[in-house]
């Protein structure tokens, strides 16, 4: 009989012998799981002009909806925490957008937007250039 202590629920276990841990694929290996559901994704990041606040976070996500042709369903919502900045999300009738800024340790911004409905990449990365003001920005989209 194996009897387990309370402290062995919270260390991980070390795979012995011939037995294997489940393993991820490496990027290259990347398959869709779900062809038939349309799923697309950015990520713009920047340097904006100015520090970004709640109120400006909140007017980028809904004016967002809007450039890309999104349904919002709810007001954007943030947050701010003293250790890594402000964080916005908007819930979109196909998903949604995720916003975070910085001050520090640099002036610095990262959206992440996810969507079931196909959007135009130029519309949303020119937008977001302009809004902030930013002179330095990069996306991917995938």
């Amino acid at each position: 009989m194996t009897t387990t202590s309370p402290g062995d629920l919270l260390r991980p276990r070390v795979a012995l012998g011939s037995a294997r841990l489940p393993t991820h694929p490496a990027p290259e290996e990347w398959r869709d799981l779900a062809p038939e559901i349309l799923r697309q994704r950015l990520v713009i990041e920047g340097v904006p002009a100015r520090p970004v606040d709640d109120e400006q976070i909140r007017r980028y996500l809904s004016a967002l909806s809007r450039e890309v042709d999104m349904v919002q369903l709810l007001e954007p919502v943030t947050h701010r925490s003293d250790l890594y900045g402000w964080a916005g999300w908007i819930h979109w009738e196909t998903s949604g957008a995720h916003f975070y800024a910085w001050e520090q340790p640099r002036l610095f911004f990262s959206v992440d937007v996810y969507t079931c409905k196909a959007f135009s990449v130029d519309t949303a990365v020119a937008f977001t250039r302009d809004f902030f003001a930013a002179g330095t920005i990069v996306a991917k989209s995938f």
